[in-house]
């Protein structure tokens, strides 16, 4: 299990696939606030002029030297709902990503989002 400890050090490095391809480089971790544990990272993706974030699971993830891998592939992670490299998810956002993934979203218990930037 990666814990944020691992992971905060990471910023900037390279995500990669399944196969190891390279997605795009490591912006931020996100917590579920339910647990406090890491549950999705945004990456950072596309041309210079044209970059975004697009939101991965850290479900079965592996840091290695350098990188992060995670476990779904290059294509799968860059058609991922995506915001602005200075933009905020909003809350009721945080369901798109998880069924993009085939994952189920629980909201709070009180209807409060999912995702936080610890």
């Amino acid at each position: 299990m990666i814990t944020i400890g691992d992971i905060r050090e990471w910023r900037n490095h390279d995500v990669v696939d399944t196969a190891g391809k390279k997605i795009g480089s490591l912006e931020a971790i996100y917590v579920d606030t339910a647990t406090d544990e890491p549950a999705m990272a945004t990456v950072e993706v596309g041309m210079l002029t044209n970059r975004r974030l697009v939101f991965v699971p850290l479900a079965d993830a592996v840091v290695g030297p350098g990188y992060l891998r995670v476990n779904y592939s290059k294509a799968q992670v860059k058609e991922a709902p995506s915001i602005g490299t200075d933009d905020i998810l909003p809350a009721e956002a945080e369901e798109g990503v998880y069924r993009h993934y085939g994952l189920e979203y629980r909201a709070g218990v009180g209807g409060e989002r999912r995702l936080a930037r610890p």
